[in-house]
């Protein structure tokens, strides 16, 4: 019964999606149909949830801040949708065991290493922890970009806005082997020069200016 709200779920969102945004998704090509993976996306709204998995031809799992389950409503649509609940700041212990234990038994799981929504638009340095459980769980990673959510839906808005471009990009799957050969800091990394890579290049396609990174980092190393 589960799976069948979720595709319906999905496939009123898909509708919904399409009347009031203008609504993009490039690389599903790149998403494995089945078989345990991560997959790692910048954190621009609370839609990027949606996003990340509306479009695929698979069922998505999502960590989310134990804070938003406060409302009963929204705790039990979450959890019928595959949310799974984990303390913010803190090492869940049992959250990560189950994280890993879904992705051996072949799940999808979405997670947002920046732990946080950006400010401004810009992508934060990934955390490892992502990078950890992927390699725990020996599964595959792949690097996601939301664009357009942030202009919809900003931090320090109370509702999201229809009309807005909304694109959903998926990049080339990391190998589990690929991943081997890194230590989790390295591969955080890796990750989150991939994702704004993605981003840069959307932009120029879009007509926009890339986020000059390479200067903001220097900028941090110097202070």
């Amino acid at each position: 019964m589960k799976n069948y709200w979720y595709k319906l779920c999905q496939h009123t969102g898909r509708v919904l999606f399409r009347i009031f945004f203008n609504f993009k998704v490039y690389g599903k090509e790149n998403v494995p149909l089945k078989g345990g993976f991560v997959l790692v996306s910048n954190h621009q709204s609370f839609l990027d949830p949606i996003l990340n998995g509306l479009f695929l031809d698979r069922e998505m799992y999502y960590l989310a801040r134990s804070s938003l389950f406060g409302n009963i409503f929204f705790r039990m649509l979450s959890f019928s949708l595959n949310a799974m609940s984990v303390e913010r700041g803190s090492a869940d212990v049992k959250a990560m065991r189950e994280v890993i234990a879904g992705l051996k038994q072949g799940r999808g799981i979405v997670l947002y290493p920046e732990a946080t929504r950006t400010d401004d638009g810009r992508i934060r340095d990934f955390k490892a922890g992502a990078a950890i459980l992927a390699k725990r769980a020996n599964v595959c990673i792949v690097p996601a970009l939301v664009d357009g959510a942030f202009e919809c839906w900003p931090r320090k808005k109370k509702l999201f806005s229809v009309g807005g471009r909304l694109v959903v990009r998926y990049g080339q799957c990391i190998t589990a082997q690929q991943a081997e050969k890194m230590d989790s800091r390295q591969l955080a990394k890796y990750l989150t020069e991939r994702v704004r890579q993605m981003q840069s290049q959307l932009r120029i396609e879009q007509g926009k200016k890339p986020f000059d990174y390479e200067s903001i980092q220097k900028e941090r190393d110097n202070r």
